[in-house]
């Protein structure tokens, strides 16, 4: 697998990050031509697709509230922790890809600075499920920045080779990224843009985390196994942070992440176990 994912990323071209900025610039000239490149006119244009977005998924609040975790690095990739075993190529470019995605996400929530619905509209008007956000921190959506660059990654290390089943799988990730992200709207949390917006330089990031593993191993460590103590470390812990939000949440979504993490810690914990006693037979 692991293998497999390397000849992967090695096929990928540069001008894979030409199709992202050609959209991003189409949505700042399609914000520009509506005069709404002002955090007044950019809610004012989105309020009808928010509330129809809104309305439309609100009415599913526990399937969305479990489904908006996902956009929460540390449940994400609770799910994928297995395949620190099997793929570490794959978990040094999504950790370099999430360090790209922090960088994007904290400074321009700063720099634009726009109001949440919670913050704008009246919150009877619409769902709000889970804590009401009101903090001016929507643009973009941290959420589907770190969603899209997980997505991302997994995209392009396991893509098929036939065309048909590319197109297939891309389709099938590009809709299974959407409906997640979009559910940053049907919880209240944020305005339609702020996904899309948000997707795409998740989609950049997690381009940028695959070929900065490429060329650098920053995080090879991963793949020797005398620092597995240390993962092991670090699954414990999140593990424990698991258990503290199923307590304070109980959410479905939680106990998943727990169980895929401990089935990992096993598995990592046994392979250690199987290291230590293969030096010692050789002693």
């Amino acid at each position: 697998m692991n293998a497999y994912i390397i000849a992967n990323y090695s096929r990928l071209k540069p001008f894979l990050f030409s199709l992202p900025i050609l959209f991003l610039a189409i949505i700042v000239l399609f914000l520009y031509n509506l005069d709404a490149l002002n955090t007044e006119r950019y809610i004012q244009i989105q309020k009808d697709s928010f509330y129809f977005i809104n309305h439309h998924l609100g009415h599913y609040p526990s399937f969305e509230y479990n489904l908006t975790q996902l956009g929460d690095a540390s449940i994400f990739l609770s799910f994928l922790s297995i395949l620190i075993v099997y793929a570490p190529k794959l978990w040094e470019a999504l950790l370099s890809g999430l360090l790209f995605s922090l960088l994007f996400s904290c400074p321009l929530k700063n720099i634009f600075s726009v109001p949440r619905p919670a913050a704008t509209f009246n919150n009877d008007s619409f769902f709000i499920v889970g804590k009401a956000l009101c903090g001016h921190n929507s643009l973009p959506s941290g959420h589907s920045i770190v969603l899209f660059t997980i997505v991302t990654v997994l995209l392009f290390s396991f893509m098929p080779k036939g065309l048909k089943m590319k197109i297939l799988w891309f389709s099938a990730i590009l809709i299974t990224g959407l409906i997640i992200g979009f559910t940053r709207v049907g919880v209240g949390a944020h305005y339609p843009l702020d996904v899309i917006i948000g997707g795409t330089l998740g989609y950049i990031a997690g381009l940028l985390g695959i070929f900065i593993s490429r060329k650098y191993r920053i995080f090879g460590w991963i793949n020797n196994k005398k620092y597995y103590p240390i993962i092991i470390a670090l699954f414990l812990i999140c593990s424990i942070c698991l258990v503290y939000r199923i307590i304070d949440e109980d959410l479905i979504i939680f106990y998943l992440a727990f169980i895929s993490l401990a089935v990992s810690l096993f598995k990592i914990i046994s392979l250690s176990f199987y290291e230590i006693t293969a030096v010692y037979v050789k002693k």
